[in-house]
């Protein structure tokens, strides 16, 4: 396997070159559970956070890269190393987009809409729901205190990043689902275009389009 494939394998990344257009586009996948400062077990599909950082990092800082394409199909994962992604990949100085194949969901919001531009195939859904933490959780008011915290530290960046605003990102969150004992509201395909986290449902090539459209102009 020659060095470009392994990094398919290990890290989903692909180089795209256009020939037509001349121009060179970074491909990137965030598949699976974000995986952040906990180990997931072996039998998880995951997206290290700190694999993509130096990725992202350099997206920016290679002058031969023209623009970055964002697969994603993720169910969450650490909130605190999916913000630092988001936050990684709104402070690109080119033109990215994010295409949402499958699910976005938890912290995977912030990470669809930290892009210039997003797409939302027309089964795909984004499900916004309240900050949940695994094993035991100690009921006392500094905890509630912890979860408020980082719920508003998402709410926030969402609202900065889309047609979204807070109030109607926390009625989303807090909504009684259709998932039996669940908090938090699915959307599918336009209804998240509607909702205003997404700007268009759509594909690969309506991807493409949008990235070698913004990087002519």
């Amino acid at each position: 396997m020659d060095i470009q494939g392994k990094r398919i394998v290990e890290f989903g990344e692909q180089a795209l070159s256009d020939s037509k257009e001349g121009h060179n586009i970074l491909f990137l996948s965030v598949i699976g559970e974000i995986e952040g400062h906990e180990l997931a077990s072996e039998r998880t599909k995951t997206t290290k956070y700190e694999h993509l950082l130096p990725i992202l990092a350099h997206a920016q800082d290679d002058q031969k890269i023209d623009g970055v394409l964002i697969l994603i199909n993720t169910v969450g994962g650490d909130c605190s190393c999916g913000l630092a992604l988001a936050e990684m990949i709104a402070s690109i100085k080119k033109p990215v987009v994010s295409l949402i194949i499958g699910d976005s969901h938890s912290i995977g919001v912030p990470l669809s809409v930290a892009s210039d531009y997003t797409v939302i195939a027309p089964t795909a859904t984004m499900i916004i729901h309240p900050v949940r933490l695994n094993g035991t959780v100690i009921g006392a008011p500094q905890t509630f205190d912890y979860f408020k915290l980082i719920q508003d530290r998402i709410i926030t960046f969402i609202e900065n990043h889309s047609r979204a605003d807070k109030t109607m990102l926390e009625k989303m969150m807090l909504h009684k689902g259709i998932i039996a004992k669940d908090l938090g509201t699915i959307l599918v395909g336009k209804e998240a275009v509607e909702a205003g986290l997404a700007d268009a449902v759509g594909g690969i090539a309506e991807s493409l389009a949008w990235l070698h459209q913004k990087i002519d102009e």
